[in-house]
């Protein structure tokens, strides 16, 4: 068993010490062009790693979640896909160890292309290119081919349907927490990528005194509902009080709000 364990510890040192490795930048890319219209961006990949090294590009698409996790799937699946928009010029590159080079991202958009769309770009390394001495020693073992998720984001400068909501403010304190708990949902009725912004307002039945706390912020995409978790800080009064919570998206829209009674 020792011999076991410290054969699998050799093979752990030897794979990191040769890992692959490289750098994406950026890793989000924003397209604004109108129907039938064309658009570059330019991302820069490096090599980290001490070999010469290939890199490939992929298409996919993505949901969010309530909590903002992102289900990856195949490419043209999403009613939002954008895959088959995206072009990758050169497709395929090769670096030396410490080496930069530029790609081109072209996003084009066709005639009836009026709604957001969004997906990803996986940038992979291929197979080594030269032969690598450690491989030779390494008879069994899983090998991990590393890769970076690009996000693409494409939304019409022509298209302004910014519109979202705000519901279901409910307490979520649970026993032993040192703060109250709220949670409200977000829902981006529109069909533009929105920064959400909400935070609490708390004012005094009696005398109209108004408390604003700190705001929580999250991108939300359209047709989504997130879910925020807001937090009231001890010692914010005593007695009864209205709780708001208060949507602010900008882009010239009007703040949205749902609150409920809070006895302090």
């Amino acid at each position: 068993m020792c011999k076991r364990l410290l054969s699998f510890l050799l093979l752990t040192f030897i794979s990191s010490g040769f890992a692959q490795d490289f750098e994406v930048s950026p890793v989000i890319l924003n397209f604004s062009a109108n129907p039938g219209e064309i658009q570059q961006a330019t991302v820069t990949i490096r090599n980290h790693a001490n070999i010469k090294q290939g890199y490939t590009f992929a298409f996919g698409d993505f949901e969010v979640d309530a909590e903002g996790n992102k289900k990856r799937m195949p490419a043209g699946t999403s009613s939002r896909s954008c895959a088959n928009w995206i072009t990758v010029s050169p497709a395929f590159i090769e670096l030396n160890p410490n080496e930069e080079r530029q790609i081109t991202v072209i996003m084009t958009v066709p005639e009836d292309g009026s709604s957001t769309r969004w997906g990803m770009i996986y940038v992979q390394a291929a197979e080594e290119q030269n032969e690598n001495p450690v491989d030779k020693q390494l008879t069994t073992g899983i090998k991990v081919v590393p890769r970076i998720v690009i996000q693409v984001n494409q939304s019409p400068t022509i298209n302004t349907n910014f519109k979202a909501s705000i519901a279901n403010l409910v307490e979520v304190t649970t026993q032993g927490d040192s703060l109250r708990a709220f949670s409200v949902i977000v829902t981006n009725t529109g069909d533009k990528i929105i920064e959400a912004s909400v935070g609490l307002m708390l004012a005094e039945l009696e005398t109209a005194i108004q408390q604003k706390f700190p705001v929580t912020m999250q991108r939300v995409f359209p047709g989504e509902s997130r879910t925020f978790t807001l937090y009231l800080p001890a010692n914010s009064g005593t007695g009864r009080h209205v709780l708001a919570a208060i949507l602010d998206y900008g882009h010239g829209t009007d703040l949205e709000g749902t609150q409920l009674i809070l006895d302090l």
